[in-house]
């Protein structure tokens, strides 16, 4: 057993406890994890998507123009104990928007998903997430994403080797959906993947991205998870989870949500108890720092700025992903789902600066402001997931 699969499971042997997963939606979220992580003790993932940092092939990513290795440097700069692991989240083929741009075919997109991991790899990511869901027409049929997941994980474990670097895996082969799914049929996908890591002697995934009724549309959770009513064909998540997390027991591996944002306090709660060993958030955070900016723009009347920043933001079209078919959305609504995609650019480089000097004047650091705000809506996390405190 490789030191970082012992690392992660050694947290969850403690108490009951779910791991957490931050995305990488800004250079604040980044080091709000960081100093919450050695201010508490406690090991955080942070869990950058490929649009968020990649390779300059590709651009490198929306945030901060980071790849691999300026994130890692970053990070580990500011990591001084050590309590920050480095996890690739859908890593994989057309996951990054300028391979789908570009229409790469099968062959280039997978090329340019095991580059990325090349780098992942050099730079010290501990978890790599496959994710082989995404083609340019569409989801792929269960066979072929399953066919895709074995190439890139028998690359990356090469990789790995050569570099002798440690790393452990986390595999999905479906998108996120609003409902749960049956057992039997992620059973069988379990099943190929431990023949296969069996037959090419290969250790298994540590985690399974499965199901549970999370899916994140504008600035709530709509799925079926933690949901006070009951829904038809639906089992109830305290029955439905369980039943889950024991079938990938059974397989020898653990539980992975995705999509956990905006879920209520209470419901967190619920997740160490289902057995739900980790989870990610990510919009949200960018969600609390773009309110954050505005809050503290207004409050200081600066509404010249904070109309140049909701234009930017709007007009970057990235709220589309985000919206619901009957949406009630303002303009001021889309432009905060997309606010923390222009944080990076030139444009908005500008209106920060002018925003520093005008609130430095009054006694007020926007940096560290936008931080608090953050590291609050990341402490809700820990807490109900019990990574701090006594049990």
């Amino acid at each position: 057993m490789g030191a970082v699969r012992e690392r992660l499971l050694a947290q969850l042997v403690t108490w009951p406890k779910t791991l957490l997963g931050v995305g990488v939606v800004s250079r604040s979220t980044v080091e709000a994890t960081v100093e919450l992580a050695n201010e508490h003790a406690v090991d955080l993932m942070l869990i950058p998507s490929r649009r968020q940092v990649d390779t300059d092939a590709l651009g490198a990513g929306y945030v901060e123009g980071w790849t691999a290795a300026r994130f890692a440097e970053f990070v580990r700069a500011r990591d001084r104990g050590n309590r920050v692991l480095l996890c690739r989240d859908h890593g994989g083929p057309w996951q990054n928007a300028d391979e789908l741009a570009r229409g790469l075919g099968e062959a280039d997109a997978m090329a340019s998903a095991m580059a990325s991991y090349d780098e992942d790899i050099e730079a010290g990511f501990s978890v790599l997430h496959i994710d082989t869901s995404v083609s340019p027409d569409g989801e792929p049929p269960a066979g072929v994403a399953l066919d895709r997941l074995f190439t890139l994980y028998r690359h990356c474990t090469d990789t790995a080797r050569r570099l002798g670097r440690d790393v452990v895996f986390e595999v999905g082969t479906e998108e996120q959906d609003a409902v749960t799914h049956g057992l039997d049929e992620l059973a069988e996908t379990l099943g190929r993947i431990q023949r296969f890591c069996g037959e090419q002697a290969i250790e298994p995934p540590l985690f399974v991205v499965a199901q549970t009724g999370t899916k994140v549309m504008e600035t709530r959770n709509v799925g079926s998870f933690g949901s006070p009513y009951r829904i038809r064909g639906e089992m109830p998540s305290e029955i439905y989870v369980p039943q889950l997390v024991g079938r990938l027991k059974s397989f020898g591996v653990l539980l992975k949500q995705h999509n956990t944002d905006y879920l209520t306090g209470e419901t967190l709660r619920w997740l160490p108890m289902y057995g739900v060993s980790a989870a990610n958030v990510a919009p949200e955070f960018g969600v609390t720092e773009t309110r954050a900016l505005l809050h503290v723009l207004e409050a200081n009347g600066l509404l010249n700025l904070r109309d140049r920043f909701l234009e930017l933001a709007l007009a970057s079209g990235k709220w589309r992903k985000w919206m619901l078919d009957d949406t009630g959305a303002s303009d001021r609504d889309r432009a905060v789902i997309a606010g923390h995609y222009v944080f990076s650019t030139p444009e908005f480089g500008i209106i920060r600066h002018d925003a520093r000097a005008r609130l430095a004047a009054r006694g007020v650091d926007l940096d560290a402001h936008l931080k608090s705000r953050v590291k609050d809506a990341i402490r809700r996390y820990l807490e109900c997931f019990r990574l701090t405190g006594v049990p």
